[in-house]
């Protein structure tokens, strides 16, 4: 009987029109968003205009210098432009400004230890556009700065051996990445996403729970011969397929699409499985207890939005301060979450992300058996 119910439910869903939309078309929409902006997809770069009062060779060896960083975009203007540059900041058209003063390349040449001044002005509200460049300015006033000190120790006459032992630094950084195959904007948001667009599964849920009580359809299971538990049985069975195609397309369109690596296979299949049990048992327990559509849609919303921040969905959640990190850890899209992470990006298999599953098959286990207890109290009031 509850196969009947499951294939009823699916048909409902396919001649909804939006349906595909929300469930596949909307997260894919927010993967190609996000994943193009914070994934540096195009080769994007920040416009910062610049105005060289010295005109000399130094001076444009110095623009382009900082051209081959890369990340910014650096453009001429007029000498008489300085005063429009900087109202345009003030009004937050324009993000930075770059001024080399007259006499630079003299400046950095001089031997009388009297340092020239390359002034930024800049929006205080754009520190983390800006950021960046002020890093790169510093990193190339130490390498001048290395390069006057150097020209000074040839100068003593002393051996190049002596010169190179002065100018070393006094330690080395050396980056060894331990545990990651793989880390980019991609690995951040085609799961992030994913997890978070199952828990949506819950709105349609609710819906149709809500919309079979009202229109009398749930009252009359007392007139044929399936049993009510079939009927919760049927619909559960329908969402859970729903949710496994959902996470299914959106990882391949991820792997396909974007090339991402999806690690051991195996070990995303359990992952999904038991995410759809968590999402759609939870789905269960709310549409058991909710009274209105309406009143469903806020919990949910509560959930899946709030679960999204603080489980580390939007964004890395080292990047949040530590309380809300400690919080996010009683959310299942944090668990979610880690174990795409410690698949894809740490290569890890089923029997590291062993915790993570537990725990999202403990929420799948609580929010079914809730489900359970209120599903007599359901039917009472779908009888009226």
């Amino acid at each position: 009987m509850f196969w009947n119910v499951a294939r009823k439910e699916w048909k409902l869903l396919i001649k909804e029109k939006g349906t595909f939309f929300w469930l596949l078309g909307l997260p894919i929409v927010f993967i190609v968003l996000f994943g193009t902006i914070f994934s540096g997809v195009g080769g994007s770069s920040v416009k910062i205009p610049y105005i060289d009062l010295d005109q000399s060779s130094a001076s444009t060896a110095f623009i382009e210098a900082i051209k081959s960083q890369g990340g910014y975009r650096l453009e001429a203007a007029a000498a008489a432009e300085l005063n429009d540059k900087i109202q345009q900041i003030r009004d937050g058209k324009e993000t930075a400004l770059i001024v080399i003063p007259k006499g630079f390349g003299q400046g950095i040449a001089s031997a009388d230890g009297q340092p020239t001044t390359v002034t930024v002005y800049r929006d205080a509200a754009a520190n983390s556009t800006v950021g960046p460049l002020l890093a790169v300015l510093e990193n190339m006033a130490n390498s001048y700065r290395e390069n006057k000190l150097k020209a000074a120790l040839q100068a003593t006459g002393q051996s190049e051996a002596w010169q190179n032992q002065v100018m070393a630094a006094p330690f080395r950084v050396e980056d060894k990445q331990e545990n990651a195959i793989e880390s980019s904007g991609i690995t951040q948001y085609v799961p992030g996403y994913t997890v978070m667009f199952v828990f949506f599964v819950i709105i349609s849920m609710i819906r149709r729970f809500i919309g079979d009580k009202e229109s009398g359809m749930t009252a009359r299971l007392r007139s044929t011969p399936m049993k009510p538990i079939s009927y919760l049985v049927g619909m559960w069975l329908a969402y859970l397929v729903v949710a496994l195609v959902q996470c299914a397309a959106l990882l391949a369109f991820g792997h396909w699409v974007y090339g991402m690596r999806l690690g051991d296979v195996s070990a995303v299949c359990l992952l999904v499985f038991v995410l759809a049990l968590c999402g759609t048992g939870l789905g269960l327990a709310m549409s058991m207890m909710v009274r209105s559509e309406n009143q469903g849609i806020a919990f949910t919303q509560l959930l899946t939005m709030g679960g999204a921040v603080l489980g580390g969905l939007w964004f890395p959640i080292d990047l949040m301060p530590k309380t809300m990190q400690n919080i996010g850890h009683f959310t299942p899209q944090f668990w979610a979450q880690k174990a795409f992470q410690d698949i894809i990006v740490r290569g890890m298999h089923i029997g590291d992300i062993w915790r993570s599953l537990l725990v999202l098959a403990l929420i799948a286990l609580a929010g079914l058996t809730v489900a359970m207890l209120r599903f007599k109290s359901f039917m009472k009031t779908a009888l009226g």
